[in-house]
């Protein structure tokens, strides 16, 4: 199973392919888990969500891949994996709040009262669009977690923004799919995807870094006397 995973992820339309030429519903299964770890675990946000959905849509399009099942097993994926990382997120919370470390009662405790702020400002919101940014994606269920975020509206703004995130991505890439241009250059098609849909993140962190460095060392006005 692992040794799948790793081929969709560096040859993703053949893999995803073979592995539908060979047994449909393992490739549903591996598809599955691969959104679901992107989703429900913070050590593999690098795993492409986007390029993935689109590439599965494409061969959903042209294969014995069925775009009725795919989407709904997807959206399962999605969903189940931020509740499985709200869950982390809370656990790990809950011990810091109750830690009586004074390192952490300076440093982190601080920060959880920052980012419960956050949310109870944007939680809505980042939840869904959330979802159209990797990395951050893999994140925002985790940090809700550890801020105790209110777990019904959690779970609702969850399916909404899973019911929105995979069948966009996905049914885009099965209308597409059929396109010459797209088939010819499949490859340009996915790596663009993941490039564009990084942007915002790095421009995000960009803008930090600049802001950070500004407090740090503010500009100094010099007078004449």
């Amino acid at each position: 199973m692992l040794e799948q995973i790793y081929h969709i992820l560096f040859h993703t339309n053949e893999a995803i392919f073979a592995l539908v030429d060979e047994n449909v519903w393992e490739a549903y299964l591996v598809l599955f888990l691969i959104i679901f770890l992107e989703t429900g675990l913070i050590v593999f946000p690098f795993l492409p969500g986007d390029g993935l959905l689109f590439s599965a849509g494409v061969i959903a399009a042209s294969s014995d891949m069925s775009i009725w099942v795919l989407v709904p097993i997807l959206i399962f994926a999605a969903i189940l994996g931020n509740h499985f990382n709200y869950q982390i997120g809370a656990l790990i919370g809950h011990r810091i709040e109750r830690s009586h470390r004074k390192l952490i009662q300076k440093y982190l405790v601080p920060s959880i009262v920052k980012t419960r702020e956050f949310y109870h400002k944007h939680g809505k919101k980042s939840i869904i669009f959330g979802r159209f940014f990797p990395v951050i994606r893999t994140y925002i269920p985790f940090f809700a977690g550890t801020v105790s975020f209110d777990f019904p509206i959690f779970k609702q703004y969850t399916i909404i923004g899973s019911a929105i995130w995979v069948p966009f991505f996905t049914l885009t890439g099965y209308f597409l799919g059929e396109l010459t241009w797209i088939k010819d250059n499949f490859e340009i098609v996915f790596l663009g995807l993941i490039i564009v849909t990084l942007i915002p993140f790095f421009y995000a962190a960009f803008k930090t870094f600049i802001f950070n460095k500004k407090a740090k060392y503010p500009p100094t006005n010099y007078q004449d006397n």
